[in-house]
């Protein structure tokens, strides 16, 4: 057995860009270069401006094509990322009770938001073990809101976003965490009613903000709630952040590079096919590692039902035999970054992320890379 130090992967195998991390995620380079040559006149600029708020509307119409949103759906921004999404959506969209259905780290998370809100009844939650076939959401007439991830980023389950059965908007919203899956995997509007994430996942940019395309139901609810006594902080109230989307701008300061990095990513995935093309960049990245992952001796798939696969973030058993925090310090060292897996979950296992702008072909360079060490470190 080698140490780690001592193993070096040849670099024909090696991926071309070694970055692998399920967020913050691969960013384009060219984009970045665009960025510092905009610099002079975007970045220290006003966000209440033409100059940024142009970026802004760049963003919200981009996102309304990607998404194929019908009419009356509108894209909203704020900052603060998807978690504080959870703290917004419980202030300004869900009005007595949520059902959450919990599959991982972060979906407990939000349940624990809407748990912990005086002003709302315990939620109804629906868990499941981490990687087993989840239970969907359940027609509540006690629930308003029914709150589930597209794809929960620690464990690498993904959902199918559905209304529950026998439900429509004014039977209760429909809140879809998209967080890492937002830009790789299919949706059809007409199953949510806010579609939330952030840009440093599949849209290969910096947090700091959330965005959330909303149903005109959700644009009904928030506009409620927001001529109603409930109380709530400005930076954290919905119809503050309707009012400001509608004017292309943020309630606070944003972080402009953030702007024009999503901005651009957004044009890039429009001009390269849209939605669909990018879910099958990610379909293709996806079968190449599970199908690697299904015939490798030492490893396996951790999610087993092949349906419930995530296609942008991967994780990765591996047998006793196998030291997986040996070998993803391994892969570092040669510059493959990213790969341990969620700290909470506690596996031996990689996580591998395989967003849109991570090239297929580096996913089945990683796999070949793996294969090099694992011959190095197991007895």
């Amino acid at each position: 057995m080698s140490d780690d130090a001592e193993i070096l992967i040849p670099r024909d195998l090696l991926p071309r860009d070694g970055r692998f991390g399920s967020g913050p995620s691969k960013v384009q380079q060219r984009f970045v270069a665009e960025l510092a040559d905009a610099a002079p006149t975007f970045l220290g600029t006003s966000h209440r401006r033409p100059t940024v708020r142009d970026v802004v509307g760049r963003v919200r119409a981009g996102l309304h094509d990607l998404f194929s949103l019908p009419d009356g759906y509108e894209v909203l921004i704020g900052n603060g990322g998807s978690t504080t999404f959870w703290d917004v959506a419980s202030f300004g969209l869900v009005e007595r009770r949520a059902q959450h259905v919990v599959i991982g780290e972060f979906s407990q998370k939000f349940a624990a938001v809407t748990t912990a809100a005086p002003h709302l009844r315990d939620p109804d939650v629906i868990e499941t073990e981490p990687g087993l076939i989840p239970q969907p959401c359940r027609s509540n007439p006690d629930v308003d809101a029914y709150c589930f991830p597209h794809n929960e980023t620690s464990t690498g389950v993904m959902l199918d976003v559905t209304r529950p059965v026998g439900t429509s908007a004014t039977d209760g919203l429909v809140l879809v965490d998209a967080t890492s899956g937002a830009g790789g995997l299919r949706v059809d509007p007409a199953q949510f009613d806010v579609y939330y994430f952030a840009p440093q996942k599949c849209f290969g940019g910096e947090g700091g903000l959330w965005l959330a395309a909303v149903s005109p139901a959700a644009v009904e609810r928030i506009e409620r709630i927001a001529v109603s006594s409930r109380w709530r902080p400005a930076s954290l109230d919905l119809g503050i952040a309707l009012g400001q989307s509608r004017l292309n701008q943020t309630y606070n300061t944003p972080a402009l590079a953030s702007l024009f990095l999503l901005a651009r990513q957004v044009e890039w995935m429009l001009d390269s096919g849209g939605l669909d093309a990018m879910a099958r960049r990610c379909d293709t990245s996806a079968t190449a590692l599970y199908g690697w992952a299904e015939r490798h001796a030492l490893a396996a798939p951790f999610v087993a039902d092949p349906h419930y696969r995530s296609r942008v973030t991967a994780t990765i058993d591996f047998d006793e035999r196998v030291d997986a925090a040996l070998l993803a310090s391994v892969l570092r060292a040669n510059g493959i970054l990213d790969t341990e897996p969620y700290r909470k979950l506690g596996r031996n296992q990689l996580r591998i992320a395989m967003f849109p702008n991570i090239e297929p072909d580096d996913i089945d360079r990683v796999t070949r890379c793996i294969d090099h060490v694992l011959e190095r470190i197991v007895a």
